[in-house]
């Protein structure tokens, strides 16, 4: 056994304790341990919500697992709302090895072309999803190192409208050795169709339009909108954004298996430990830990008053898979008046700054901590002679070690501060982990917004900004919606 390994046994031994040391919730607290007595500890994702024992009543837990087992009933058998996109269930088990194998292609003629820097534009379920694995699977550093490999980097535009960011990306693109990958459905969404726009002009300049042709790539629909029409005219290679799967639910499409592809990562290994998740989460059981998750985040929320939910990560390399989750649950969720608030943290960076809230401010929230069970990296603190900063009762241990402790500390502080706390957990940040875990919160995605009573896959209230925006900005179509808006203002 590991020193991670004993830290992580003796966080799960300290948490079940404390849950069923405090007097007046000791009968609750060990009704419910004994639900959780034998956890399934078998899956690639494992779910530990012996954190919220001194909270919630075991009789009402119970309750919820039965209202998730009746969504998880719902998403398995394709009869609840949204089941036209449903097409992400199946996409670790069902990716073609062509369509890899056409990913690899593009990699290796942008290889030869000397292709250094790939800009991906697209906005949401779009980008969001392989800038959380690009983020996660590379190094820190990657850009201030010298040795940066084969690999291009890969830069993420078309997600804002900000002129500087875009003026700043083209100082970038104009000292490279550019290509573009471009994705949407329609092609006419605002935010990257203008910055494919400039992007474009750009490119055709300078290599001239054959050239800017093979050095695009469009993911869009498979038969019609401004973007296929354009990519059928100019030549450019195309990859299909499946129409049963939402862009929320994409990353394991074309939508983010390129992108992954490009920056150098293995996505044969991403889809088979999404597979194994596919396996095991379609198991119906009380144990299965999407619909552990789904139904103690319900529990918290409708019984309880946790309308927040903190998704807590201890590695920096996560900061965009909270960035991805919140887009999948807040948009999933948000709808008829309802849903929990996704919100997210980096630790031990934000206990410096959200700590102090999360500790003693309105208890509206629950965390839910993404666990990583191994460092990829080892460094060991070491002596000083002056001991000035007083660290020499460290000299010998990891820094991991002190990242678990502080994790532990911290756990055991908010849940004396009366926030809940989940546990996700992962063994390591590679490929396989990473694939698992974005379909594990697919998955309880689903069956969650289906306890919650809405349908997951649609997202009605998107579009009231773009209506106004339209309209203030004067475009074709909208001349009524314009002169209603100018009479507010």
């Amino acid at each position: 056994m590991n020193h991670l390994t004993r830290i992580l046994a003796a966080l799960a031994s300290a948490v079940s304790l404390f849950a069923c040391s405090e007097s007046d919730n000791s009968m609750k607290s060990s009704n419910f341990a004994d639900l959780f007595e034998n956890v399934d500890t078998t899956n690639m994702v494992k779910v530990d919500v012996k954190g919220c024992a001194s909270f919630v009543d075991a009789a009402q837990y119970e309750k919820y697992v039965g209202k998730a087992l009746t969504a998880f009933d719902t998403l398995v058998s394709g009869t609840g709302e949204g089941n036209d996109f449903l097409g992400w269930k199946t996409l670790p088990t069902e990716t073609d090895e062509n369509l890899i194998a056409a990913c690899e292609a593009v990699r290796d003629d942008w290889k030869n072309r000397k292709v250094d820097l790939v800009v991906v534009i697209g906005i949401g379920g779009s980008y969001l999803g392989a800038r959380c694995a690009i983020e996660a699977l590379s190094h820190n550093f990657a850009k201030q190192l010298k040795d940066k490999g084969d690999a291009p980097e890969v830069v993420f535009a078309g997600n804002n409208l900000s002129e500087e960011y875009v003026s700043e990306l083209m100082d970038l693109v104009a000292e490279r050795n550019a290509a573009c990958v471009v994705i949407s459905k329609s092609g006419t969404t605002t935010e990257p169709a203008v910055a494919f726009r400039i992007v474009k002009a750009y490119l055709e300049e300078k290599y001239g339009r054959d050239e800017a042709a093979a050095r695009i790539v469009a993911i869009t629909d498979a038969k019609k909108g401004a973007l296929k029409t354009l990519a059928t005219q100019e030549g450019y290679r195309t990859f299909v954004v499946p129409d049963n799967v939402g862009g929320r639910f994409s990353v394991l499409t074309p939508v983010g298996l390129l992108p992954i592809v490009l920056a150098g990562f293995d996505v044969r290994a991403m889809l088979a430990g999404a597979a194994e998740m596919e396996k095991s989460l379609s198991v119906r059981s009380e144990k299965n830990p999407a619909v552990v998750y789904a139904a103690m985040r319900n529990l918290l929320y409708s019984e309880y008053g946790k309308k927040v939910e903190v998704l807590v990560s201890y590695n920096p390399k996560f900061q965009y898979l909270g960035e991805w989750w919140k887009q999948l649950y807040g948009e999933s969720e948000g709808k008829d008046k309802k849903g929990i608030f996704p919100a997210s943290v980096i630790c031990t960076t934000d206990l410096h700054s959200m700590g102090q809230f999360i500790q003693d401010g309105d208890r509206v929230m629950f965390e839910t901590v993404v666990n990583i069970e191994k460092s990829n990296r080892s460094v060991v603190i070491g002596t000083d002679p002056q001991n000035l900063d007083q660290l020499n009762y460290l000299a010998g241990s990891h820094v991991e070690h002190c990242n678990a402790m502080a994790q532990l500390g911290t756990k055991l502080a908010h849940i004396d501060g009366g926030v809940p706390q989940l546990e996700v957990s992962i063994e390591k940040i590679d490929e396989k982990n990473l694939g698992g875990l974005f379909y594990f919160f697919e998955y309880a995605c689903g069956i969650s917004a289906y306890v919650l009573g809405v349908n997951p896959f649609n997202q009605p209230g998107v579009e009231a900004y773009k209506k106004n925006m339209f309209a203030l900005l004067n475009k074709p179509g909208y001349e009524a919606e314009s002169a209603a808006i100018q009479a507010r203002l």
